[in-house]
């Protein structure tokens, strides 16, 4: 394929999945600043291996390929630096809809619930739900990412989805 071609279908690729990608690797690694270094390193690698990728395939989606990227890099991240995510949950944005401020308190609440009950779960249960609520990959998607069957995969969002109820349903420590 000529470079020209090639460097048309990455621009096209990268227009395409930029959005997957920052959202994966924000969800990954909770903060803004290292999410774009993860974004920007994935489609690095990509361009590296872009023209193999083509070819292997045979005309299927790159997400998954990409989210699998994306997915060892921060993994990476995790092993090298050894740190938990830095981002508040407090510095999430008010919603811009009008509600009472007892819905705003109860809402926030069970968010933070649920996000710290999602960080307890294990590395694949929480990938696989990343990847199915955060960017709406499907389980044959995820399971190109995750390098499992389809079918493994759907047992992977049932178990998560069944644990992350137990956690969120769990009293807090005050």
């Amino acid at each position: 394929m000529e470079k020209e071609e090639l460097d048309r279908r990455f621009s096209d690729c990268y227009r395409d999945h930029l959005r997957d990608v920052y959202s994966y690797s924000y969800y990954r690694v909770g903060n803004h600043h290292d999410a774009e270094d993860l974004t920007e390193q994935t489609f690095l690698q990509a361009y590296r291996h872009f023209e193999r990728a083509l070819e292997e395939s045979n005309g299927r989606p790159l997400r998954p390929w990409l989210i699998r990227i994306a997915h060892n890099l921060a993994a990476n991240l995790y092993r090298d630096r050894s740190r938990k995510p830095q981002t508040n949950i407090d510095a999430i944005a008010e919603p811009g809809a009008l509600h009472t401020t007892e819905q705003l308190v109860e809402g926030r609440d069970e968010l933070r619930r649920i996000l710290e009950s999602v960080q307890e779960l294990p590395d694949d249960r929480r990938e696989a739900l990343i990847m199915r609520f955060a960017l709406g990959m499907n389980n044959k998607e995820i399971g190109r990412a995750l390098d499992r069957s389809e079918g493994a995969t759907k047992v992977l969002l049932h178990r998560a989805i069944k644990q992350l109820e137990t956690l969120v349903g769990e009293p807090q420590e005050a």
